[in-house]
Formats: C-alpha cells, sequence, structure tokens
C-alpha cells in the first residue's frame, strides 16, 4: 500500500536477461506435472493476511496439488520495492508476490510479472475492484489482481456528537462545517480543543475533495502525463480542503497524519473527528498509546463532499506471478483459492475491503468501520496515475504536500497548484 522509493533503473534489462540464463519463460510450469521444484513460494507483506488464513489456503492448494509444499515468506514494508526488484529479476525469483496498488505499474510495465489474462475469468475477474484492477493492467493485459483495499473514512466520537447535539452524521462539507462549529461551541471550555484533527500535508484527503470537485492530478495523453493540479475544478478541492481546516483544525500545516500520528493525538480527549484509515482505531484504542475506553465510543462515516460522499483514495496490494517463475500454472491455481469467495469472504472480516464487489455488507459482521470503509470504496474508489513514472513523485519531496502548506499559509490557491503541477509534470517525465 506504500511507495518506499523509486525502483532501480534497468528492471527490464535484469529481468530479461534472468529468464535467458534461467531458460525460463512465463508460460512454463514444470513443476506442474513432477518434473519441477514442486516448491511454491509465496511473498506477502507484514499484516496483510492472518497467518491462519493462509495456512488454509496452503492445505487447501497441496490437497490438489499432490507432492507440492509452499514456502511463505512474510515481507516487510520497509525496504520491499528494492527487494523485489531484484528477487524478481534473479534466477530464482519468489513464485507470488504482493505489491503495493501504488508499486504495481512499474512491476507491471518493466516485464517482470507473468501475464495473466487468459485466466481473468477463473481468478474471479469480473468481480475484482476496478480501482485495484486497473493498477495491474497494462495495454489491455493484466499482470496482478487486486488483492485487499483501505481507504480513508471520518472517525469520530460519539459521545462529543451526542453532546453537541448532532444527531446523524455530516454528508456535505457545509453540513460537515457546520457540525464542527456545534462541536467547538460545545466544548468551548476546552482550550486545546479541536473539531477535526486535519493535518496540513494530509495529501490523500486532499485527492477526496479534489476528485469530488471533477478535479484529477494528472492526464495521460497517449503516455505523455500532465499534472492538473491547477485546473479551475482542482483548485476548487485546495480551497474545500483550505476552507475545512481553518473551521475546525489546529493541526500543524506542514505536517501529515503520521508526524504526530493523528490516531494517538485523538486518543487523548481533545479532538472529536480525523480522517484516516480504520487501523488507526486499533492505534486509538490500543494501551499502549491509545484509550481502550474509546471502543464503545468511536463511529465512522465517509468523507463529506460538495453534495455527498466524495470518492476516496484507493489504496491496497495486488498479486503478482514472477515472469521468471517456472511454476505459473501452479502459482495461477494458489491465486485462485486467494480470490475465491470464500477467502475474500474470511479476508474481510479482518477488516479490509476484500479484492471482489460481489460478497455484500453481511462478509464485514458488526465492524461498522469496515462497512462505511466498503461503501466509500464502492461508491468513488479512485487510485494516483496509474504510471510508474508516479513512484517518483511521491518517493520524493511530494510538490502536493509543499502547495498544501503553502495554501494554508496564504498564498493564492492557482501560484500554489501551478507550482505543483508543473513540478510533478517534470518529474513524471524525467522518470520515464
Amino acid at each position: 500500500m506504500r511507495v518506499r522509493r523509486a525502483l532501480t533503473v534497468g528492471l527490464t534489462t535484469l529481468v530479461a536477461a534472468s529468464l535467458a540464463l534461467s531458460g525460463c519463460s512465463s508460460s512454463d510450469d514444470s513443476g506442474s506435472d513432477g518434473g519441477g521444484t514442486k516448491k511454491l513460494t509465496v511473498w506477502l507483506m507484514t499484516g496483510s493476511a492472518p497467518d491462519a488464513l493462509v495456512d488454509e489456503i496452503n492445505t487447501e492448494f497441496t490437497k490438489a496439488h499432490q507432492g507440492w509444499t509452499v514456502d511463505y515468506q512474510v515481507q516487510q514494508w520497509d525496504g520491499i520495492q528494492d527487494k523485489l526488484t531484484t528477487a524478481l529479476a534473479g534466477n530464482n525469483p519468489p513464485d507470488i508476490v504482493e505489491l503495493g496498488n501504488t508499486q504495481s505499474p512499474r512491476f507491471v510495465e518493466s516485464g517482470a510479472l507473468a501475464d495473466l489474462s487468459k485466466s481473468k475469468d477463473d481468478l474471479n475477474g469480473k468481480n475484482w475492484l476496478e480501482g485495484l484492477a486497473a493498477t495491474g493492467e497494462n495495454d489491455g493485459k493484466t499482470f496482478a489482481t487486486p488483492f485487499y483495499a483501505a481507504n480513508r473514512i471520518v472517525v469520530y466520537r460519539k459521545s462529543m456528537f451526542t453532546k453537541a447535539g448532532i444527531t446523524a452524521p455530516p454528508k456535505t462539507i457545509d453540513e460537515f462545517i457546520a457540525a464542527g462549529q456545534k462541536l467547538q461551541a460545545a466544548n468551548k471550555a476546552d482550550k486545546q480543543f479541536q473539531a477535526l484533527y486535519l493535518p496540513g500535508q494530509s495529501w490523500y484527503t486532499l485527492l477526496s475533495w479534489v476528485w469530488a470537485n471533477g478535479g484529477d492530478v494528472a492526464k495521460d495523453d497517449g503516455g505523455k502525463w500532465t499534472a492538473t493540479l491547477d485546473s479551475p475544478e482542482a483548485q476548487k478541492g485546495f480551497e474545500d480542503y483550505a476552507r475545512i481546516y481553518k473551521a475546525m483544525s489546529k493541526a500543524p500545516a506542514d505536517q501529515d497524519e503520521a508526524n504526530p500520528q493523528q490516531s494517538t493525538v485523538f486518543a487523548k480527549g481533545h479532538v472529536a473527528m480525523f480522517i484516516g484509515l480504520p487501523w488507526e482505531i486499533g492505534t486509538a484504542t490500543a494501551p499502549d498509546g491509545g484509550d481502550p475506553k474509546l471502543k464503545d465510543d468511536i463511529g465512522t462515516f465517509e468523507i463529506p463532499g460538495p453534495s455527498g460522499p466524495a470518492p476516496v483514495f484507493l489504496g491496497g496490494s495486488n498479486l503478482g506471478v514472477a515472469a521468471g517463475s517456472p511454476n505459473v500454472d501452479a502459482a495461477t491455481d494458489w491465486l485462485k483459492i486467494m480470490l475465491s469467495d470464500a477467502t475474500q469472504t474470511k479476508l474481510a472480516a479482518n477488516g479490509v475491503v476484500p479484492a471482489l464487489t460481489n460478497l455484500g455488507d453481511t462478509v464485514y459482521g458488526d465492524n461498522e468501520a469496515a462497512k462505511v470503509m466498503a461503501a466509500a470504496a464502492t461508491n468513488g474508489g479512485k487510485v494516483t496515475p496509474v504510471t510508474p513514472a508516479w513512484a517518483a513523485v511521491e518517493s520524493g519531496t511530494n510538490p502536493i504536500k509543499n502547495a498544501m502548506t503553502k495554501v494554508l499559509r496564504g498564498t493564492d490557491v492557482a501560484t500554489a497548484s501551478k507550482e505543483a503541477s508543473t513540478s510533478i509534470t517534470e518529474t513524471m517525465a524525467k522518470a520515464k
């Protein structure tokens, strides 16, 4: 779900050389007829799936593939792009890998992943989340499947809403600000109180209001990407962010949601709302650094837009098969189990949005935050530009963050958004 650093230049060349040296092709499955390694190596990221669920998948796989074993390895996000780059270009790559959805386009375009297009129907492709599926595609072909998604929602204290006389979650920005004013009036004795903790550089949240106003980050013209944050529609998103920030937040204008960790700030008792990922609820209610008593006092709702719920950035992960794997058919069979209705239902119970859109709300049980997150994902889940060049924007000094801080400190939106767009366009062009 995260982009840690730009991929090493020359991945395509390394992969091609590796395939030539090993004599492998992406369509060969030498292990499926008893002549191969009979071992499937699976790399998933830490926290992505419960060990018990992966054990179930591996057991089902080995029952159907006599003589096979699964070497399941949990990887850490820190440094994973470099590790994947090296591993996928080697002579003995892992067969199945998890990729952050913003990482996927570069691996897809590099030739590091096997073409799974012919197996798409068997992999439940008709039910895939569109936003995640797009990040695993190139030139009409599928090289990576969706795995799971997560997106931002508004987290709030029910007791504070009750105290302020707010009987229903706000659905529009005007209602959002009006609720904030009621909260501030009800807590005016607390000089540290904030109706909403919204740091100045929470740029994924900004994108919700950019998209809600009809703007976008960039446009693709025949492979040439041009940033469009300076369009009138996108500028309206900046204006909405500034309006909400100034009306409700005292958070730093030059920091993001991780500095300090916003869920920890929320847990201290002086904040009524924040916009974050569902796992941050766990941090806010943890015994270490949070407040366990909050568990029964937390509610959630979708991010308000100008006229209703706003689109959200659809973060998440994809799954791919190494182009250099000799076990593509067996790896595809493993993916079939992971992407089945049954397995995805169990994954959803872990508090994420499953890769499939056909499962309904019942898969979330009584997890209200997961239900709200899923509704937001299916109603308007979007992603950043689907191109390998985008990684360079996120891995460097993000110009969107700089623009946000400038706007909140008085720079006019037109100037700040133009500077950001120019910087993004130049960075993407250099990264090609």
